[in-house]
């Protein structure tokens, strides 16, 4: 099978195409027939030593992918030979991801796709869930909800930090199926007519106005919770919007990696900060994670592609530098790479 390996850490050009045999299931494990694979900063990341050494000799990337099961080991029950999945943490703690024309995974990390979604766009949207779609949620169930779903935040104002991006885009989708209000700050008209597209009931620039008074004037009691992406570079915007009991749930540090804080300011709005890591993640907060955006992946309350808010951008298997290159600058919409 083609493979995209690296046995460095280093720029993109580290990434080349080899064969390697087709890996074969044991006990509990599922076998996938790669169509598409869904590229995230983590992939760049961690090729590029960013956040972690190199812990095996040689490295396949990707947590992401869509595909159809071809093979299974012995117990699994979760998945059969022929299903339509998706994948997630696909490499996670394990030598081979996504970026092969097959890859093995302990069966639970296979979900199945829903019947409802549509054979021209099972695979792409498949592609897109994983990182996104599991950190948005946790970070959506961060508060006061453990699990989403039609009415869930219902009477809550949820605002999304950069609605914009894979992240933001999946958050506003799964609140608004769950109820809330939502509000999206972008930083340009064209960003905000993405998350417009997404769902977002409001749309906020921070760059062309007051983001602060904007907010405000939607949430007059404030906003229950956050979904952060710069937390450092948006520490007094958040406290300014913040509802008292607010949730301001973070999982990336764009802009900056010290976080300060008016400690008083704080604590009398009862504040909650909650950070997520999808790789830390306790197995049931990925299990309920994974339940629920397959429901909103079966009733269409998650989609994809430029008229859902989420651009997508493919490139062949054997361009995956260049795919890594286009999400490490900061493409704007989903990065996705055609297997098959």
């Amino acid at each position: 099978m083609r493979a995209v390996v690296y046995s460095e850490k280093g720029p993109s050009s580290v990434l080349r195409v080899e064969d390697r045999p087709i890996p074969e299931p044991a006990p509990g494990e599922a076998r996938v027939k790669l169509v598409r694979v869904g590229v995230n900063p983590t992939d760049w990341k961690a090729r590029s030593g960013a956040t972690s050494a190199m812990e095996f000799p040689e490295v396949v990337p990707g947590q992401d992918g869509a595909g159809v099961v071809d093979a299974v080991g012995s117990g699994v029950t979760e998945v059969a030979a022929g299903d339509q999945v998706w994948l997630y943490l696909a490499q996670h703690g394990r030598p081979y991801g996504t970026a092969a024309e097959y890859v093995v995974v302990p069966a639970a990390r296979a979900v199945r796709l829903p019947s409802t979604v549509s054979e021209t766009d099972a695979f792409d949207l498949g592609a897109c869930l994983g990182v996104p779609a599991v950190t948005a949620h946790r970070a959506l169930t961060s508060g006061e909800v453990p699990r989403l779903g039609p009415g869930t935040l219902s009477g809550s104002t949820v605002l999304v930090q950069g609605g914009a991006g894979a992240v933001g885009n999946a958050a506003i989708q799964l609140a608004v199926w769950s109820g809330a209000t939502v509000i999206s700050t972008v930083s340009s008209p064209e960003k905000g007519a993405l998350a417009t597209a997404a769902g977002a009931h409001h749309v906020v620039d921070y760059r062309a106005s007051d983001a602060a008074a904007g907010i405000r004037a939607l949430a007059p009691n404030g906003v229950d919770l956050i979904v952060e992406v710069a937390p450092a570079v948006n520490a007094a915007l958040d406290h300014a919007v913040a509802a008292n009991g607010a949730t301001i749930a973070f999982y990336a540090n764009n802009g900056g990696d010290r976080l300060s804080l008016e400690v008083r300011a704080a604590f009398a709005l009862n504040l909650r900060y909650q950070g997520l890591l999808l790789y830390t993640l306790a197995p049931e907060l990925l299990e309920a994670a994974v339940e629920d955006v397959t429901a909103a992946v079966a009733v269409g309350a998650v989609r994809v592609g430029e008229q859902s808010g989420l651009p997508l951008h493919h490139y062949p298997l054997e361009q995956t530098a260049a795919a890594h290159d286009a999400v490490e600058q900061g493409a704007v919409g989903k990065v996705l790479i055609d297997v098959a």
